[in-house]
């Protein structure tokens, strides 16, 4: 039961969310994500531009587009690509854990401009496949679909469960490593604590030896 529970709530976790941001001509915002190896991720956006004169947002001149960065774990770029005013941009996470997903506008000449507004939607695993799309492409019946759909999610429910192994190996790794200083720190001071109270034992014997009280 408990196992069953398990999988309904991966099931129904949110493999995607969206929100809006505001940055300024030479601001980057950048966000973390958590991800698993070999998921696909795809993140939607839209810019508008603000009008002073309106105090609105609308939409931008075509001069003005989005510079996607995106690096893996390591550190390593795996994206860095300007983009127009709306658009989407896909990889495929090759290494489990936090990915950093950094966007700023490819222009700083926006006049009569004091900021932008970034919306953004980030969809990941089976949540990024367009299902109505696959099925015009590969003629799929709706029956055919759905468990394609079904094999979908428990293909992400599985890589989840791995990332979440490895997650607990990296901790339990973390932990072991933090439990071995904090023991040499621990046996270092009682170290130095015995050699301080030797070297004190010894100058207090010569000192009362010097004055002949021993």
């Amino acid at each position: 039961m408990t196992f069953n529970l398990f999988l309904i709530l991966i099931v129904f976790l949110p493999f995607s969310h969206s929100l809006y941001f505001h940055i300024g001509e030479t601001e980057r915002k950048c966000f973390i994500e958590e991800i698993p190896d070999d998921i696909l991720v795809v993140g939607k956006y839209k810019i508008e531009l603000y009008d002073r004169d309106t105090k609105e947002f609308n939409p931008p001149s075509p001069q003005i587009g989005m510079h996607v960065e995106i690096r893996d774990p390591d550190d390593k770029m795996i994206l860095s690509k300007i983009y127009s005013a709306e658009g989407k941009f896909t990889f495929n996470s090759a290494i489990p854990g936090e990915h950093v997903i950094c966007l700023m506008s490819n222009s700083t000449k926006w006049f009569h401009a004091s900021q932008l507004r970034v919306h953004l939607d980030i969809q990941v695993g089976e949540h990024a496949v367009d299902y109505a799309i696959l099925a015009q492409k590969e003629k799929l019946t709706e029956l055919q679909l759905r468990v394609r759909q079904l094999l979908d999610q428990l293909e992400d429910i599985t890589k989840e469960q791995n990332y979440q192994r490895f997650r607990e190996e990296r901790f339990r790794h973390i932990s072991e490593s933090t439990s071995r200083r904090v023991l040499w720190w621990s046996l270092a001071q009682i170290a130095v604590l015995i050699c301080l109270a030797y070297f004190k034992v010894r100058h207090l014997k010569s000192f009362f030896l010097a004055k002949k009280l021993i």
